[in-house]
């Protein structure tokens, strides 16, 4: 597993803008981890270009990012009143990552928690109609503050399973 980023690894994922807009000039250069992280975390347009960096195989195995989307999925769930199929389904996808459930608990698990996500997205779209799309989708002040808090929360989390 790579403990470094080189601009040639970012480039070669595809990126929606090239390293030297966010300042990666040097073509040959190999930076730790936690100080990509920590250098360009406030460089990129959208701090989510982070975690698309970062949560790869090439950086994470495959444990740390199913523990971390775990603590993302928890994370969600303390915003809303969760559903214990989506409690169940962290619960199962944490002891899998940790080789403590099966495929067939973690698949039974997913399926009962998209049951679950299924109905209540269907209720939030039923939600934001009736108050009318554009007033559904527009992005006030607090809600833009409260995903930049988040996406704080998550490259701190994400530099844990570099240290």
């Amino acid at each position: 597993m790579k403990t470094k980023i080189t601009y040639k690894d970012v480039v070669s994922f595809g990126p929606c803008y090239m390293p030297e807009e966010i300042g990666i000039t040097d073509k040959n250069a190999a930076m730790p981890i936690p100080e990509f992280i920590k250098t360009f975390r406030y460089k990129v347009d959208d701090k989510e270009d982070i975690i698309w960096v970062v949560c790869r195989k090439e950086y994470m195995s495959d444990r740390d990012m199913r523990l971390f989307a775990v603590w993302c999925a928890r994370e969600a769930l303390k915003l809303v009143e969760p559903d214990p199929r989506s409690v169940t389904a962290c619960d199962v996808a944490e002891r899998f990552a940790n080789g403590e459930a099966t495929t067939e608990e973690l698949a039974a698990a997913w399926n009962a928690s998209s049951a679950a996500w299924n109905a209540a997205w269907c209720a939030a779209g039923c939600a934001r109609d009736a108050a009318g799309y554009a007033a559904g989708c527009a992005r006030d002040a607090a809600g833009y503050a409260a995903e930049y808090t988040f996406r704080d929360a998550q490259i701190d989390q994400l530099l844990t399973y570099f240290k």
